[in-house]
């Protein structure tokens, strides 16, 4: 077996690298868009970004996650990205956590789990089919109230405001 090219991120590093998807997140809510933000981080150093743009850009697909994997794709010059984590602050969905395997991310740390929407749980226990070639780590990381009460918060707003909650 291959030794590892560069050390994934622990724990320890968890509250720099979150405190980056949140601010990612709060850009994401000034501009009207749910507030999830994500970074990818190599060896330290984070090489990608990204915060939901989905009503800014009127697109589906435009979540944080895979926004910051392009960055991170494009920087790096590579789409596989097996010897980097991603931050992000909510529990990916199924689209984002499938876009996280087969870009082949080695973790994926989010700081709040979503009981609505996220796939982790479901995403790990399809990849304990021995016959899948790529099993990446999952583990949630710091922040997790001020990402929740983020998210909440948005939702809140909307709610009062009357407007649709999607």
């Amino acid at each position: 077996m291959r030794p590892d090219p560069s050390p994934l991120p622990s724990p320890s590093d968890d509250d720099r690298f979150m405190a980056e998807a949140i601010a990612e997140a709060r850009a994401a809510a000034a501009h009207g868009d749910v507030p999830i933000g994500a970074v990818v981080v190599r060896e330290g150093e984070i090489v990608g970004r990204g915060r939901n743009r989905r009503e800014l850009d009127r697109d589906p697909t435009a979540h944080a996650e895979i926004l910051a994997l392009r960055d991170a794709s494009a920087r790096l010059g590579r789409w596989r990205l097996s010897d980097c984590a991603l931050y992000v602050s909510l529990e990916p969905c199924a689209m984002c956590a499938g876009a996280a395997v087969l870009a082949r991310v080695a973790l994926v740390v989010f700081a709040a789990p979503d009981d609505k929407a996220g796939a982790v749980r479901s995403v790990a226990e399809l990849l304990d089919e021995p016959r899948v070639n790529h099993h990446p780590k999952w583990r949630l990381g710091a922040r997790r109230q001020e990402a929740e009460d983020l998210v909440s918060g948005f939702f809140a707003g909307r709610r009062r405001d009357g407007r649709d909650a999607d």
